[in-house]
Protein backbone atom coordinates (compact mmCIF):
# COMPACT_ATOMS: atom_id res chain seq x y z
CA UNK A 1 0.00 0.00 0.00
CA UNK A 2 1.52 3.40 -0.81
CA UNK A 3 2.71 5.45 1.66
CA UNK A 4 0.93 8.64 2.75
CA UNK A 5 1.84 11.96 2.29
CA UNK A 6 1.90 14.30 4.93
CA UNK A 7 -0.81 16.48 4.41
CA UNK A 8 -2.98 13.02 4.15
CA UNK A 9 -1.58 11.45 7.44
CA UNK A 10 -2.87 14.46 8.94
CA UNK A 11 -6.43 14.94 7.40
CA UNK A 12 -6.61 11.00 7.94
CA UNK A 13 -6.11 11.32 11.75
CA UNK A 14 -9.08 14.39 12.10
CA UNK A 15 -11.04 12.15 9.74
CA UNK A 16 -10.78 8.88 11.98
CA UNK A 17 -10.78 10.94 15.07
CA UNK A 18 -14.04 13.14 14.32
CA UNK A 19 -15.69 10.19 12.75
CA UNK A 20 -18.02 12.43 10.59
CA UNK A 21 -20.80 11.83 8.40
CA UNK A 22 -19.42 14.40 6.03
CA UNK A 23 -15.93 16.05 5.52
CA UNK A 24 -14.82 18.23 2.71
CA UNK A 25 -11.13 17.82 1.95
CA UNK A 26 -9.66 20.53 -0.50
CA UNK A 27 -6.28 20.36 -1.83
CA UNK A 28 -4.58 20.76 -4.86
CA UNK A 29 -4.79 19.54 -8.02
CA UNK A 30 -2.26 16.75 -8.06
CA UNK A 31 -1.37 16.29 -4.76
CA UNK A 32 -3.08 12.74 -3.91
CA UNK A 33 -7.04 13.35 -3.14
CA UNK A 34 -7.60 9.94 -4.79
CA UNK A 35 -5.18 8.32 -2.33
CA UNK A 36 -6.71 10.10 0.50
CA UNK A 37 -10.03 8.92 -0.27
CA UNK A 38 -8.87 5.61 -0.83
CA UNK A 39 -7.22 5.27 2.59
CA UNK A 40 -10.34 6.11 4.30
CA UNK A 41 -12.50 3.49 2.43
CA UNK A 42 -10.11 1.23 3.17
CA UNK A 43 -10.22 2.10 7.22
CA UNK A 44 -14.43 2.28 7.27
CA UNK A 45 -14.34 -1.03 5.31
CA UNK A 46 -11.76 -2.56 7.87
CA UNK A 47 -14.18 -1.51 10.94
CA UNK A 48 -17.07 -2.40 9.48
CA UNK A 49 -18.68 0.79 9.75
CA UNK A 50 -19.50 0.90 6.12
CA UNK A 51 -20.44 -2.21 3.99
CA UNK A 52 -20.02 -0.88 0.35
CA UNK A 53 -18.75 2.44 -1.49
CA UNK A 54 -20.04 4.40 -4.14
CA UNK A 55 -17.83 6.68 -6.36
CA UNK A 56 -19.07 9.49 -8.07
CA UNK A 57 -17.06 11.13 -10.78
CA UNK A 58 -17.19 14.20 -13.28
CA UNK A 59 -16.43 11.89 -16.65
CA UNK A 60 -16.75 8.38 -17.40
CA UNK A 61 -13.13 7.62 -18.04
CA UNK A 62 -12.40 8.73 -14.51
CA UNK A 63 -14.30 5.46 -13.49
CA UNK A 64 -11.60 3.13 -14.82
CA UNK A 65 -9.15 5.49 -12.93
CA UNK A 66 -10.67 5.79 -10.08
CA UNK A 67 -11.29 1.53 -10.10
CA UNK A 68 -7.88 1.06 -11.29
CA UNK A 69 -6.59 3.30 -8.63
CA UNK A 70 -8.54 1.52 -6.30
CA UNK A 71 -6.83 -2.17 -6.67
CA UNK A 72 -3.99 -0.79 -5.42
CA UNK A 73 -5.09 -0.42 -1.50
CA UNK A 74 -6.98 -3.64 -2.24
CA UNK A 75 -10.55 -2.19 -3.17
CA UNK A 76 -12.39 -3.44 -5.55
CA UNK A 77 -14.96 -1.02 -7.21
CA UNK A 78 -17.02 -1.54 -10.39
CA UNK A 79 -16.62 0.53 -13.21
CA UNK A 80 -19.30 -0.65 -15.70
CA UNK A 81 -21.83 -0.40 -13.27
CA UNK A 82 -24.88 1.07 -15.24
CA UNK A 83 -28.47 2.45 -14.76
CA UNK A 84 -29.67 -0.44 -17.55
CA UNK A 85 -27.88 -3.14 -15.53
CA UNK A 86 -27.61 -2.37 -12.19
CA UNK A 87 -26.29 -5.75 -10.90
CA UNK A 88 -22.79 -6.20 -9.51
CA UNK A 89 -20.94 -9.05 -7.91
CA UNK A 90 -20.39 -8.90 -4.48
CA UNK A 91 -16.70 -9.43 -5.37
CA UNK A 92 -16.90 -5.80 -5.39
CA UNK A 93 -16.35 -3.13 -2.51
CA UNK A 94 -18.47 -0.80 -4.41
CA UNK A 95 -19.50 0.69 -7.67
CA UNK A 96 -17.97 4.00 -10.08
CA UNK A 97 -20.77 6.25 -11.40
CA UNK A 98 -20.99 9.57 -12.82
CA UNK A 99 -22.91 12.83 -11.35
CA UNK A 100 -25.06 12.29 -14.96
CA UNK A 101 -25.98 8.87 -14.60
CA UNK A 102 -26.81 9.48 -10.81
CA UNK A 103 -29.46 12.49 -12.65
CA UNK A 104 -30.66 9.95 -15.16
CA UNK A 105 -32.18 8.02 -12.02
CA UNK A 106 -31.68 8.91 -8.31
CA UNK A 107 -34.22 6.33 -7.09
CA UNK A 108 -32.25 3.77 -8.16
CA UNK A 109 -29.24 5.52 -5.96
CA UNK A 110 -31.09 6.14 -3.65
CA UNK A 111 -32.39 2.49 -2.99
CA UNK A 112 -29.27 1.04 -3.32
CA UNK A 113 -27.43 3.24 -0.67
CA UNK A 114 -30.14 2.73 1.80
CA UNK A 115 -29.82 -0.82 1.54
CA UNK A 116 -26.80 -1.21 3.03
CA UNK A 117 -24.40 1.04 5.29
CA UNK A 118 -22.39 2.94 2.45
CA UNK A 119 -19.88 5.47 1.99
CA UNK A 120 -20.30 7.96 -1.05
CA UNK A 121 -17.13 9.58 -2.14
CA UNK A 122 -17.61 12.52 -4.33
CA UNK A 123 -14.50 13.33 -6.55
CA UNK A 124 -14.75 17.05 -7.56
CA UNK A 125 -18.28 18.38 -5.62
CA UNK A 126 -18.36 21.38 -7.29
CA UNK A 127 -19.13 19.61 -10.08
CA UNK A 128 -22.13 19.23 -8.29
CA UNK A 129 -22.93 22.99 -8.60
CA UNK A 130 -22.86 22.71 -12.54
CA UNK A 131 -26.39 22.44 -12.93
CA UNK A 132 -29.66 22.64 -10.55
CA UNK A 133 -30.46 18.57 -11.75
CA UNK A 134 -26.90 17.13 -10.56
CA UNK A 135 -27.29 18.93 -7.02
CA UNK A 136 -30.84 18.04 -6.42
CA UNK A 137 -30.11 14.46 -8.05
CA UNK A 138 -27.08 13.62 -5.36
CA UNK A 139 -29.17 14.86 -2.40
CA UNK A 140 -32.05 12.66 -3.55
CA UNK A 141 -29.91 9.39 -3.74
CA UNK A 142 -27.38 9.77 -1.22
CA UNK A 143 -29.16 11.39 1.73
CA UNK A 144 -29.39 8.37 3.68
CA UNK A 145 -25.44 7.59 2.77
CA UNK A 146 -23.71 6.49 6.21
CA UNK A 147 -21.07 8.36 5.49
CA UNK A 148 -20.11 10.98 2.60
CA UNK A 149 -16.40 11.97 1.78
CA UNK A 150 -16.53 15.08 -0.58
CA UNK A 151 -13.13 16.21 -2.73
CA UNK A 152 -12.29 19.10 -4.68
CA UNK A 153 -9.05 21.30 -6.03
CA UNK A 154 -10.31 24.40 -5.09
CA UNK A 155 -12.68 26.21 -2.99
CA UNK A 156 -15.66 27.56 -4.41
CA UNK A 157 -18.71 29.64 -3.20
CA UNK A 158 -22.46 29.91 -3.74
CA UNK A 159 -23.90 31.44 -6.31
CA UNK A 160 -27.86 30.56 -6.58
CA UNK A 161 -27.40 26.74 -6.28
CA UNK A 162 -25.51 25.48 -2.82
CA UNK A 163 -24.05 22.21 -3.27
CA UNK A 164 -25.80 19.67 -1.01
CA UNK A 165 -23.35 18.17 1.89
CA UNK A 166 -21.48 21.55 2.00
CA UNK A 167 -20.89 23.68 5.03
CA UNK A 168 -21.29 26.99 3.78
CA UNK A 169 -20.43 30.25 6.10
CA UNK A 170 -20.62 34.10 4.79
CA UNK A 171 -17.79 36.37 4.54
CA UNK A 172 -17.64 39.78 5.36
CA UNK A 173 -18.54 40.42 1.79
CA UNK A 174 -21.99 38.42 2.68
CA UNK A 175 -21.05 35.92 -0.11
CA UNK A 176 -21.70 32.05 1.11
CA UNK A 177 -17.96 30.11 0.70
CA UNK A 178 -17.89 26.46 1.18
CA UNK A 179 -16.20 25.65 4.49
CA UNK A 180 -13.82 22.84 4.44
CA UNK A 181 -12.35 20.05 7.19
CA UNK A 182 -9.27 20.03 5.56
CA UNK A 183 -7.13 21.99 3.33
CA UNK A 184 -4.13 21.53 1.42
CA UNK A 185 -2.92 24.85 -0.64
CA UNK A 186 -0.72 25.06 -3.51
CA UNK A 187 1.68 27.01 -1.44
CA UNK A 188 2.10 24.25 0.50
CA UNK A 189 2.53 21.32 -1.81
CA UNK A 190 5.20 23.33 -3.53
CA UNK A 191 6.78 24.11 -0.55
CA UNK A 192 6.60 20.08 -0.09
CA UNK A 193 7.79 19.19 -3.14
CA UNK A 194 4.35 17.62 -4.02
CA UNK A 195 3.65 19.70 -7.10
CA UNK A 196 6.44 21.63 -9.14
CA UNK A 197 6.04 25.75 -9.57
CA UNK A 198 4.51 26.57 -12.73
CA UNK A 199 6.41 29.73 -14.44
CA UNK A 200 5.00 32.61 -16.97
CA UNK A 201 7.17 34.70 -18.69
CA UNK A 202 6.07 38.11 -19.60
CA UNK A 203 7.51 39.15 -23.17
CA UNK A 204 7.50 42.29 -25.13
CA UNK A 205 8.44 44.15 -28.56
CA UNK A 206 7.41 45.72 -31.45
CA UNK A 207 5.26 44.24 -34.09
CA UNK A 208 5.53 45.70 -37.39
CA UNK A 209 3.06 44.89 -40.83
CA UNK A 210 1.36 46.25 -43.76
CA UNK A 211 -1.97 46.39 -44.70
CA UNK A 212 -3.94 45.74 -47.52
CA UNK A 213 -2.67 48.86 -49.05
CA UNK A 214 0.67 48.25 -48.58
CA UNK A 215 0.81 50.99 -45.56
CA UNK A 216 3.26 49.70 -43.32
CA UNK A 217 2.39 49.80 -39.53
CA UNK A 218 4.25 49.13 -35.79
CA UNK A 219 2.34 48.93 -32.54
CA UNK A 220 4.55 47.93 -29.28
CA UNK A 221 2.54 45.15 -27.21
CA UNK A 222 2.45 46.48 -23.60
CA UNK A 223 1.55 50.13 -24.61
CA UNK A 224 -1.98 51.42 -24.89
CA UNK A 225 -3.53 50.51 -28.18
CA UNK A 226 -7.20 50.35 -29.82
CA UNK A 227 -8.78 47.12 -30.05
CA UNK A 228 -7.84 46.71 -33.94
CA UNK A 229 -4.35 47.51 -33.40
CA UNK A 230 -4.03 45.38 -30.93
CA UNK A 231 -5.67 42.58 -32.90
CA UNK A 232 -3.08 43.28 -35.92
CA UNK A 233 -0.23 43.59 -33.44
CA UNK A 234 -1.07 40.13 -31.61
CA UNK A 235 -1.47 38.14 -34.62
CA UNK A 236 1.97 39.61 -36.46
CA UNK A 237 3.45 38.79 -32.94
CA UNK A 238 2.22 34.79 -33.14
CA UNK A 239 2.58 34.23 -36.85
CA UNK A 240 4.61 31.52 -36.84
CA UNK A 241 6.77 31.95 -39.76
CA UNK A 242 7.49 35.76 -38.47
CA UNK A 243 10.76 36.56 -36.46
CA UNK A 244 9.07 36.63 -32.55
CA UNK A 245 7.51 32.84 -32.03
CA UNK A 246 10.92 31.59 -33.28
CA UNK A 247 12.93 33.77 -30.93
CA UNK A 248 10.37 33.03 -27.89
CA UNK A 249 10.49 29.32 -28.53
CA UNK A 250 14.24 29.10 -28.98
CA UNK A 251 14.70 30.57 -25.26
CA UNK A 252 12.09 28.58 -23.64
CA UNK A 253 13.91 25.69 -25.01
CA UNK A 254 17.09 26.62 -23.70
CA UNK A 255 15.39 27.70 -20.52
CA UNK A 256 13.69 24.10 -20.43
CA UNK A 257 17.46 22.36 -21.13
CA UNK A 258 19.10 24.21 -18.39
CA UNK A 259 16.63 23.64 -16.01
CA UNK A 260 16.83 19.58 -16.64
CA UNK A 261 20.24 19.47 -15.36
CA UNK A 262 19.11 19.44 -11.88
CA UNK A 263 15.55 18.27 -12.89
CA UNK A 264 15.27 15.36 -15.37
CA UNK A 265 11.66 15.01 -16.60
CA UNK A 266 11.29 19.07 -16.48
CA UNK A 267 8.46 19.42 -19.54
CA UNK A 268 7.21 22.18 -21.27
CA UNK A 269 3.96 22.56 -24.00
CA UNK A 270 3.57 24.32 -27.12
CA UNK A 271 0.09 24.75 -27.95
CA UNK A 272 -0.70 26.17 -31.67
CA UNK A 273 -3.38 28.63 -32.77
CA UNK A 274 -5.73 25.86 -33.34
CA UNK A 275 -5.13 25.00 -29.86
CA UNK A 276 -3.12 21.94 -30.69
CA UNK A 277 -0.27 20.67 -29.05
CA UNK A 278 2.92 19.47 -30.35
CA UNK A 279 4.57 16.66 -29.04
CA UNK A 280 6.90 14.24 -30.37
CA UNK A 281 5.62 11.49 -32.94
CA UNK A 282 2.69 13.09 -34.22
CA UNK A 283 2.61 11.70 -37.20
CA UNK A 284 -0.54 13.89 -38.44
CA UNK A 285 -2.35 13.02 -35.53
CA UNK A 286 -3.48 15.91 -33.04
CA UNK A 287 -4.18 16.26 -29.53
CA UNK A 288 -6.37 19.53 -28.90
CA UNK A 289 -6.36 21.30 -25.32
CA UNK A 290 -9.30 23.44 -23.98
CA UNK A 291 -10.33 24.31 -21.00
CA UNK A 292 -13.45 25.91 -19.61
CA UNK A 293 -14.75 28.13 -16.53
CA UNK A 294 -15.45 26.87 -13.17
CA UNK A 295 -18.24 29.58 -12.69
CA UNK A 296 -20.89 30.57 -14.83
CA UNK A 297 -20.27 34.83 -14.39
CA UNK A 298 -22.00 36.45 -16.95
CA UNK A 299 -21.26 38.47 -20.03
CA UNK A 300 -17.93 38.05 -19.69
CA UNK A 301 -17.70 34.12 -18.67
CA UNK A 302 -15.54 32.25 -20.85
CA UNK A 303 -18.44 29.78 -21.32
CA UNK A 304 -20.03 32.45 -23.50
CA UNK A 305 -17.23 33.83 -25.12
CA UNK A 306 -13.74 32.12 -25.28
CA UNK A 307 -14.78 28.89 -25.17
CA UNK A 308 -16.82 28.46 -28.65
CA UNK A 309 -14.04 30.55 -30.53
CA UNK A 310 -11.49 27.54 -29.14
CA UNK A 311 -14.16 24.54 -29.78
CA UNK A 312 -14.80 26.42 -33.63
CA UNK A 313 -11.08 26.79 -34.15
CA UNK A 314 -10.43 23.04 -33.12
CA UNK A 315 -13.24 21.85 -35.49
CA UNK A 316 -11.94 23.74 -38.37
CA UNK A 317 -8.59 22.47 -38.31
CA UNK A 318 -10.43 18.63 -37.58
CA UNK A 319 -12.09 19.29 -41.19
CA UNK A 320 -9.08 20.57 -42.55
CA UNK A 321 -10.70 23.79 -43.52
CA UNK A 322 -13.16 26.87 -42.77
CA UNK A 323 -16.14 25.03 -41.19
CA UNK A 324 -16.81 28.22 -38.85
CA UNK A 325 -15.80 31.36 -40.10
CA UNK A 326 -13.94 33.06 -37.24
CA UNK A 327 -13.22 36.75 -37.25
CA UNK A 328 -12.51 39.51 -34.68
CA UNK A 329 -14.80 42.22 -36.12
CA UNK A 330 -18.07 39.96 -36.08
CA UNK A 331 -17.80 39.95 -32.17
CA UNK A 332 -21.27 40.99 -31.22
CA UNK A 333 -19.64 42.66 -28.33
CA UNK A 334 -16.68 45.25 -28.33
CA UNK A 335 -14.45 45.21 -25.13
CA UNK A 336 -12.49 47.99 -25.88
Amino acid sequence: MQQLRGWQRRAMVKYLAAQPRDFLAVATPGSGKTAFALRVAAELLGQRAVEQLTVVVPTEHLKVQWAQAAARYGLALDPRFSNSNPQTSPEYHGVMVTYAQVAAHPTLHRVRTEQRNTLVVFDEIHHGGDAKAWGDAIREAFSDATRRLALTGTPFRSDDSPIPFVTYTSGADGVLRSESDHSYGYAEALADGVVRPVVFLAYSGEARWRDSAGEEHAARLGEPLSAEQTARAWRTALDPAGQWMPAVITAADQRLRQLRTHVPDAGGMIIDADYSVRWKGMNGHKMFALNRARYNLGLTDANLTLLPVRAAAVLNSMFGREFYHIQDDLSPINWG
